[in-house]
Formats: structure tokens, sequence, C-alpha cells
């Protein structure tokens, strides 16, 4: 079973810098492919940034320049650095996990975090 917590959140200036962090369960993060994802009220939920199990990243054309997605696979640790931070950025962010064959079938991710919200004023 996989879970997922995220942590991080919070409010800030626009402009400032939050890090994200995401604690993954699995026996290897090396074997998921992982991702970020925001949610705005009464928006559609976007792909912030992924990375492949070969470390391979890709972001947002929104976020591209500003957020880092990054992975520490000794603490099974999935990171989203996020500089320049921009009001249009406030959304609830989840981390999610799927196994990468999943992945590259349908596009689709297995498993979800509970969500972190950032806002920027």
């Amino acid at each position: 079973h996989v879970q997922l917590v995220e942590s991080g959140g919070g409010s800030v200036q626009a402009g400032g810098s939050l890090r994200l962090s995401c604690a993954v369960s699995v026996s290897s993060a090396n074997d998921y492919c992982l991702g970020w994802f925001r949610q705005a009220p009464g928006k559609e939920r976007e792909g912030v940034a992924a990375i492949d199990s070969d470390g391979s990243s890709t972001c947002a054309d929104s976020v591209q320049g500003r957020f880092t997605i990054s992975i520490d696979n000794a603490k099974n640790t999935l990171s989203l650095q996020m500089n320049s931070l921009k009001p249009e950025d406030t959304a609830m962010y989840y981390c999610a996990a799927t196994p990468c064959w999943l992945k590259r079938r349908n596009g689709q991710y297995a498993y979800w975090g509970q969500g972190t919200q950032v806002t920027v004023s």
C-alpha cells in the first residue's frame, strides 16, 4: 500500500518561495513515477511537475524556471522548490505516485496524497 504525505505549504507574499515535501512510503521510490499537481478553487486539477524513475523531469510551462522537482531516493522524499511565487500559484498542491508502466500506458497516477495548501498574496 502506497501512502503519500505532503508538507510545507503555507502563505507567502508574491515573489517569495516555498518548498513542498512529500514522504512516499514505498519500498523504493526508484520504481515509481512521481508528480506534483495543483487545483485552485473552481478550476480543474493540473500537472505542475513530474519526475520519472530514470530521474528525468518535466515542468508545466506556467512554472518553468520557477519550480524545481527533485527526489531524494535514500529518504523516499519528493520535493517541489517553488520560487518567484505568483498569486496565480495559489492552490491545493498534491503529491502523486504511480508505477511507471501504468503512467506510460494511460498517463494516470494511482496514488494521491491529501494535499497541502499554498496561498500567495
